[in-house]
């Protein structure tokens, strides 16, 4: 289930860091994994993202976007201090600047990252190339959001103690 329709109504295969990213940029009060659970037991952290994106928010921010070319939104759960950030792309890879100041000032967060991973691309078998890794940031920090040709990144960032 990774294919989507560019703006030009070409249909291209997506990366799997998009289709998590998608869970936050595409609004949906119900979330939902279209698929045979034995196809989501190969990519058990992928599945824990979506496990745990929430469904309901307190707040959304439009980082940037070009409609039918790239978005990237940031969106605060409404039952935690946690933030989800989407970032998606057409089938054009790019690097997007990504300024964390809409996070609380003083604060720092563990970010839990899903990104493309070097090699992906929706066209190839590496669409599914995936990078989890986490870092800590504050509200002064920028990422840059590196997305492979049909890709994304998804965000989870959660205040530390």
């Amino acid at each position: 289930v990774l294919s989507l329709v560019g703006a030009d109504g070409k249909v291209f295969n997506s990366t799997q860091a998009k289709q998590l990213a998608n869970f936050v940029v595409i609004y949906s009060p119900i979330q939902m994994a279209a698929d045979l659970p034995e196809n989501y037991e190969k990519y058990p952290a992928a599945f824990k993202f979506i496990r745990d994106v929430p469904t309901d928010w307190a707040d959304t921010r439009v980082i940037h976007g070009v409609i039918g070319k790239f978005a990237t939104i940031a969106r605060k759960d409404r039952h935690s201090p946690d933030w989800y950030v989407g970032a998606v792309t057409d089938d054009q890879g790019r690097t997007l600047p990504l300024k964390l100041d809409f996070l609380d000032q003083g604060k720092r967060y563990t970010a839990e990252i899903y990104r493309d991973g070097d090699k992906a691309d929706y066209r190839t078998a590496r669409r599914f190339d995936l990078v989890v890794e986490t870092k800590t940031v504050t509200a002064k920090d920028v990422l840059q959001l590196r997305l492979a040709p049909g890709g994304g990144q998804a965000i989870r960032l959660v205040p530390q103690l």
